[in-house]
């Protein structure tokens, strides 16, 4: 999971627009580097913001429901 955390960082990053550490949660679950690395998604970023390396309101994301979701390091 600390490797999956990891990626996770590099991947808002990349994803992100440049400068500013954040992505979309829609932008990151339709990546199709993201949507082949990660076996759960939802949980690594549980995880990340569990150990406060990021931060998105709410508790849970939801494909759809969630996409406008700004998660940011």
């Amino acid at each position: 999971l600390d490797e999956e955390v990891a990626q996770l960082l590099i991947d808002i990053r990349r994803i992100g627009t440049e400068g500013e550490p954040n992505v979309l949660f829609g932008d990151l679950f339709d990546d199709d580097k993201v949507s082949n690395y990660y076996e759960a998604l939802v949980g690594t970023l549980k995880a990340a913001k569990k150990r406060k390396l990021i931060v998105f309101e709410g508790q849970l994301l939801l494909k759809g429901v969630s996409d406008k979701v700004q998660i940011s390091i």
